[in-house]
């Protein structure tokens, strides 16, 4: 499965839409994910699991990529 993860670069400030950065990581699950980001100093505000539609409008943007956990 692939995963949409809305992330701050900044974990110590406020989240802000502006600053809102997003990765895609291909997991087992949700916790599969967060454990596989622990490791980064980012803060996570959302991980969304993605339906084949959603997955195919993310592939459109010339800055997809998946990472592996």
């Amino acid at each position: 499965m692939i995963y949409k993860v809305l992330y701050q670069e900044v974990p110590t400030e406020v989240p802000v839409r502006e600053r809102t950065k997003s990765l895609f990581v291909e997991a087992e699950s949700e916790r599969k994910v967060r454990t596989f980001l622990a490791d980064r100093k980012i803060n996570i505000e959302f991980i969304q699991q993605l339906d084949d539609a959603h997955l195919e409008y993310e592939k459109t943007s010339e800055d997809f990529a998946v990472e592996t956990a």
